[in-house]
């Protein structure tokens, strides 16, 4: 049995890419993408068709229109492939307007409907904001489930549970990276990898605190760098993964032990918290970390949803 197969006996696998003709070799129920994944997508020449054809299909429309028509594209091919959920983001640019998320939610899953697909298959991503996560609670409680994304801190993954989201998305290597950067010369990798791995660290708090506390929230580790920190969170309830770190996992054959479960979580106490908006923003400006990468991860987007608007006008 090979690392991915044994990683599937207690983790739900899923494929972090736009590129859905990837997807059928590794047999995997879900998948995520986000702007960037698109754009990288859309410049390959097996997709500049469909880009050509999405664009003519709706010319003169609203940029935006298109960009959510393109979209959810992507996301019908992917969904033709796995049987799960795929995750579609809303752009980037609406992380501090919850009123222009929730819209935008709402748009990209009529659009979905329209193609004949059944909701409960699609995922709103949205950034893990205050105003994001406040987005998510309008957008559960109608029916429409969420992806909370860009997620770095603790207190982001608390106030998602709170907000009763589907499931959210912490990310492992952007942490990782970050105490990499901040550690310069004295970074020592051996004592910072495998269960030790900053990133590891954090997804593993916030899984052990949600299965301690009964938050049905799925917690699905993203982000990753290497396929040593993918095997130090088996048993999360999922890990979104790229298409490369996949194809290594299947060549190799090393052991996988189960780091996570239900069990394992209940012998990890941790206290009950909340927050309302002044404790939940306090808190995450406390992280100087999760701040950066938050601000970090919106700017990087929001570049390239602009990218993508541009190939779109020469399309």
């Amino acid at each position: 049995m090979n690392a991915l197969d044994a990683l599937k006996q207690y983790t739900s696998v899923v494929a972090d890419t736009g590129e859905f003709s990837q997807l059928a070799q590794f047999q995997l129920q879900d998948a995520t993408t986000n702007p960037s994944l698109i754009l990288k997508a859309v410049q390959k020449p097996e997709y500049q068709p469909l880009l050509a054809q999405v664009v003519a299909a709706h010319r003169g429309r609203a940029m935006d229109e298109v960009i959510d028509r393109l979209l959810v594209r992507f996301g019908t091919g992917i969904l033709d492939i796995i049987p799960g959920r795929v995750s579609t983001e809303v752009d980037a640019r609406l992380s501090f307007d919850s009123a222009a998320t929730v819209a935008r939610a709402r748009r990209l899953i009529a659009l979905y409907r329209a193609e004949g697909v059944d909701t409960s298959r699609v995922l709103i991503k949205i950034a893990a904001t205050y105003e994001g996560i406040e987005a998510a609670r309008k957008l559960e409680a109608e029916g429409i489930h969420t992806n909370l994304t860009l997620l770095f801190s603790f207190c982001q993954a608390v106030a998602c549970g709170q907000a009763g989201v589907q499931l959210i998305s912490p990310f492992v290597g952007r942490i990782y990276d970050w105490y990499k950067k901040s550690a310069g010369a004295q970074w020592d990798e051996s004592a910072s990898s495998g269960v030790n791995d900053p990133g590891v660290r954090s997804v593993r708090a916030i899984y052990n605190h949600f299965k301690n506390h009964g938050i049905r929230t799925e917690v699905m580790g993203a982000s990753f760098r290497n396929i040593g920190q993918v095997i130090a969170l088996a048993g999360c309830d999922l890990l979104t993964i790229s298409p490369e770190l996949l194809a290594q996992l299947s060549q190799t054959d090393s052991p996988v032990p189960r780091q996570l479960s239900t069990e394992m979580a209940r012998q990890a106490t941790s206290p009950a918290i909340s927050y309302d908006q002044a404790s939940f923003r306090y808190a995450l400006n406390e992280d100087a970390m999760a701040t950066e990468k938050l601000a970090e991860g919106i700017r990087a987007f929001a570049a390239d949803a602009v990218k993508l608007e541009a190939l779109i006008l020469k399309a």
